[in-house]
Parts: structure tokens; sequence; C-alpha cells
């Protein structure tokens, strides 16, 4: 979680980002030009620690029930031949607005390398670190797409996804914002803007205390250092106390819509994530966790999955009720699935393992056509029967929808020729853009 003297830092060297990327060709921030960009925004569903495809998108019940155990009776959706899990009936509503990739894989079962490798699109164990999508639409769409917003480009709601390094080389600066706090709560106590318990007269006093103490301003009054952090404490007091801040105020919606949503932190997050991107910002994610399932999997899926139908759901009619979901990119899964086959044994008594060889994602909007399957795993969800999707190819397609010239150089510290996307000469498994959705 960032505190404010961590948000003035950030800001006061991002300076140093800048210079990095002037000093590159204006031709490795161009687009593809045969590429039309039809998303302004990403909205990442991040499921932490690895949601079971079966339980969820790929439901197997004629494969018994060992591996689907209680949750054998999946649902028809709007969409003729689509299926998903009975838990999941909002969603079911509205299949018609997304796709369901059930040819994901990697082969990775560790948390932290598949994390790296669903969310940056590379090998894990790589000589570079490198940046995952977040960061990187932070840079094309964000601060070298002229971003003006106080709001930063790149925000996470509301921990820390960790285990990785998010930013990789580019830098700290485009490491996202953590809200910190629980949107469910009033107030919506996000990290640096809204403080519990103080009023936004006690902030104006704190600053007019501030301002009074600080005679260094008006002693070096051309300094360049302190004109930079004058700067930037104007526009931190611009998000605490003016109207960009009150992105984050939730008593703003109305109650039956928050209601639609769920009264919990993932569903009030998802409302968060709506009104980010009516502002203008181009990624969020929402670190959504509790997804790995070692024992007792089926209460967890039934308190879960609830959760995960109203808020999703809600998000997608929402963003279509506002004109939005056609440029905006939501993008739901985890770092891999679960094992296919359910451990009934003690200590799990009804659990499920990591599970990298095939698991299932979901995309809507921004360009990504809905009402769709691409891939299909085998008759016991264990591995990929047809149209694998590597982690490169959902990545790269998002990636084409939002303009993002995939050959573009990378700003590197050490002015290493790095690109947004790898190729198969550098050892990652691809194969091929979703054209079939696009």
């Amino acid at each position: 979680m960032l505190t404010r003297r961590e948000v003035i830092r950030r800001a006061l060297f991002g300076a140093a980002g800048l210079w990095l990327a002037d000093k590159l060709p204006a031709r490795t921030f161009a687009a593809l030009a045969d590429t039309p960009a039809k998303a302004k925004a990403v909205i990442q569903i991040w499921l932490w620690g690895g949601p079971t495809h079966l339980d969820t998108f790929d439901p197997k019940p004629e494969a018994g029930y060992d591996y689907c155990g209680p949750l054998n009776s999946p649902i028809a959706t709007n969409v003729a031949g689509i299926k998903i899990s009975e838990l999941l009936p909002e969603l079911a509503k509205q299949a018609d607005k997304y796709s369901i990739i059930r040819g994901m894989t990697h082969g990775n079962n560790g948390h932290e390398t598949a994390a790296y490798m669903v969310q940056t699109g590379r090998a894990a164990g790589e000589k570079e670190v490198f940046p995952c999508a977040g960061a990187v639409v932070s840079l094309f769409k964000g601060y070298e797409a002229g971003y003006k917003g106080l709001i930063p480009p790149y925000i996470v709601v509301t921990e820390p996804q960790g285990r990785f390094d998010e930013s990789g080389f580019i830098g700290a600066r485009f490491k996202p914002f953590a809200t910190g706090g629980d949107p469910a709560q009033t107030p919506f106590a996000v990290e640096g803007v809204v403080a519990p318990g103080i009023t936004e007269e006690r902030q104006r006093s704190r600053r007019e205390l501030m301002h009074n103490l600080n005679t260094l301003n008006q002693t070096l009054p051309t300094n360049s250092s302190l004109v930079a952090a004058t700067k930037c404490e104007q526009e931190a007091y611009d998000l605490i106390l003016g109207d960009a801040g009150k992105v984050f105020d939730l008593t703003q919606e109305k109650d039956a819509l928050r209601e639609r949503y769920g009264r919990n932190k993932f569903g009030q997050s998802c409302l968060v994530a709506r009104r980010l991107v009516e502002r203008g910002v181009p990624y969020i994610t929402i670190n959504y966790g509790g997804w790995d399932s070692h024992k007792d999997i089926f209460p967890t899926m039934r308190r879960k999955l609830p959760e995960l139908d109203k808020g999703l759901s809600s998000l997608l009619q929402d963003l279509s009720d506002h004109g939005l979901l056609d440029s905006t990119i939501v993008w739901c899964c985890g770092e891999f699935g679960r094992t296919p086959k359910v451990d009934w044994g003690s200590p799990w008594n009804g659990g499920r393992g990591h599970w990298g060889n095939c698991f299932s994602a979901v995309v809507a909007g921004g360009g990504f056509k809905g009402g769709h399957i691409v891939g299909a795993s085998d008759a016991k969800g264990e591995n990929v029967k047809d149209r694998p999707v590597y982690p490169v190819d959902l990545i790269g397609s998002m990636y084409a929808l939002l303009g993002i010239d995939g050959t573009a150089s990378l700003p590197h510290p050490q002015g290493l020729d790095v690109h947004v996307q790898p190729t198969a000469a550098d050892g990652v498994k691809m194969a091929g853009l979703l054209k079939e959705i696009m």
C-alpha cells in the first residue's frame, strides 16, 4: 500500500522515466497502422490463487463425481450451446456479452511464476523482468499518450497484487497505485486520498499550517526541486479535496445499483472500476483473492461464485448501459486452474491443487466478440484438446485492440533493444492472436 509520501516520491522521480522515453525514437511508440484501436481501457479481474475451471466456465458433469463433485448441473446461458456453472445464473443471462477461452495453458503450477507468465505473456526465469500488461498500458495509453488525469493511469483495487514485480525493468513509475481500503465501507478509505475521521475542513487547516511553517518556498522561490515538490503537493491536494478524488465516493451511486453489484468488497470494487473507466483511467485491476482452494473447495465455491456472479454480471451490464463496453476490455482469470480430479482424502476433504496445463479465461468488450467459446479441454478438463491459447496470445490480442504495437520498443535502463511482445524466436510458446473473437 502506498503512503502519501511514496506517491509524492514517485511523482518527483517520475521525470526520469519521461526523460528515458523521450530518448527513444518516436516510431517505437506508434501503434500498428492496420490495427483499429477499438479499446480505450482494460478492467482486469484477477482471481488470485487460481479458480477451478471445472467449477466455473468449463463444467464437466459427464466426467463423474470425482471431477465435478456436487456441482454437476451446469446451466444453459442465453447463447445456444454454452453452459456454465449452476452457481453463475446472472452471468448465464449475459453470455452474449463475453467469450470464454477454454484452451488457456502454460503448464506452470507455481503461483509467482504462473502469475508472471499470465500477466506479462513472457516465460518465467528469463534474464529480464518484463512489465505486466497493466504497466505496458500505463506507458503507452497513459503517460506517453498525454494522460492528464490526477488519478494514476494504472490502479489496483484494493490490495497490491504482490508476488511479482508489475513494472519490471521499466521502473517504479509504472507500478500500479493500490487503493487499499474496502469500497463496501463508508467512507472508502483510499490510501492517501480519503482519511477516515478527518473532515475536509481539517484537511484544509493542516495544509494551511504546513504552508505557514514552510519558509523554504519563500526563500528559494525558483529552486527547481522545490517548484516540483510544490506542484506535486498541489496535485495531491487537488486529488484529496477536489473533484478527482470523488471518483472513489460510491455514496454518489444509487443504492439499488450498489445492491445489484453486491454489498461486498468485490462487488463494490467492480463499481469503482466502472467509475474509474468513466474518468478515463486506462487500466484497472481488481485483485480478487481467495481462490487457492486446496481443501473444502465446494463450500468455498458456494460462497465465492455468487459474489463473482453478481459483481461481474453487473459490471458488464453497467458498462453496456453507460455506452462503455465497446471501448472497455474486461479480462477475468487467475494464474492457472485447479486439478480436475478432486482430492477427497484428509486433510483436503474435497480440494483441488494447482493446474497450469488447462484453464479458462473470460474476455468481453473493447472489440472482443461475445457469445463464443475459444478452444476446448478434453473430457476431464485435464489438457487442451483444441486451440491452445497461451498468455502471450491473449495479451497480444488485447494490445492489438488497444492500438499498442507489439513490435514497439520498451524503455530499458541499460538501453537494450526489447519489445512489447516476444516472438517465437524468443522461445515463448504461442498459437496466434484471438482472431476468431476480434
